[in-house]
């Protein structure tokens, strides 16, 4: 396990990738019910955040976001309840959670390869 990804608090985290690094690590610690429409909630927080303090930072995890745009043309999923909701009638036999953070892989690899 890197430095990158060992557990560290939150105000150790540089950015949203970080904070998502923590989330992979310890989810039942962020989301206790595995619930990707927490998940999706808490990003929504991040990024409210971010706009309050005038923060400059890519975000491409809002509900209708550009993650949640390239799992639409990829898999033509709906968005209209973004992408949590999307994943969750989607993953089949995958837990969600595991389904999110294989498809944010896939993602980054083909869209954000430096995020």
């Amino acid at each position: 396990m890197s430095a990158d990804q060992q557990p560290r608090s939150i105000n150790q985290c540089r950015d949203v990738q970080d904070v998502l690094v923590q989330i992979r690590l310890r989810p039942s610690m962020w989301i206790p019910q595995r619930s990707l429409r927490d998940l999706q909630n808490i990003l929504i927080g991040y990024a409210t955040a971010l706009s309050v303090h005038g923060v400059d930072e890519r975000f491409a995890l809002s509900p209708d976001g550009p993650f949640a745009e390239w799992l639409r043309a990829r898999y033509g999923w709906s968005m209209a309840l973004g992408w949590a909701e999307a994943i969750d009638r989607n993953a089949g036999d995958e837990e969600p959670l595991t389904a999110f953070f294989r498809l944010l892989d896939e993602y980054r690899s083909a869209c954000d390869p430096h995020g």
